[in-house]
């Protein structure tokens, strides 16, 4: 059985949302594939993901807010917790990023790749990044909702690391 881990943080339930649909996504590709029984997709937050957590997966989704044009903080203590233990143990592996921002974006997915870059993963996937368009405190702090149509790009994202899972590409 193949296992895609899907690790994920979020504070205003953007992060959340993006990684319930990827994980939506992989089960949905692996039921057309019509190898469900094949694949087991672990959805975990960030603060309860261990390195053996990694160790028994295949390919691996990271989700999380961009702050202050950075990755999360507790996204960013999941690697640093556990970055040690998985140096030249996951290498090769397929991994892709979505990460929920106000504007940008941009820096949150770059410190990804570059702590995936070290890992030595390969990136299946641009990072996606999904533009809330929190500008104010207000909007900031605020719940989120994704939209639909952000929704369905992060259910492709998850399909694309199953069905890459399941037919060994």
């Amino acid at each position: 059985m193949k296992q895609l881990l899907i690790v994920w943080h979020s504070r205003t339930g953007a992060a959340r949302q993006m990684a319930e649909a990827a994980e939506r996504g992989a089960r949905a590709a692996a039921a057309q594939l019509e190898q469900a029984a094949d694949l087991r997709v672990l959805l975990r937050r960030a603060c309860d993901t261990q390195a053996e957590a990694l160790l028994a997966s295949q390919a691996y989704l990271f989700c999380a807010p961009e702050n202050l044009a950075s990755l999360s903080g507790e996204m960013k203590e999941f690697f640093d917790r556990n970055y040690y233990a998985l140096l030249d143990r996951i290498q090769g592996l397929p991994y892709a990023c979505a990460i929920s921002a106000g504007s940008d974006g941009a820096g949150a997915a770059r410190q990804v790749e570059r702590i995936c870059t070290g890992w030595r993963l390969t990136p299946l996937a641009p990072p996606l990044i999904v533009n809330m368009g929190a500008q104010s405190a207000q909007q900031i702090l605020a719940p989120k909702t994704v939209a639909g149509a952000d929704l369905t790009k992060c259910e492709e994202l998850g399909g694309l690391l199953a069905a890459t899972l399941l037919l060994g590409q």
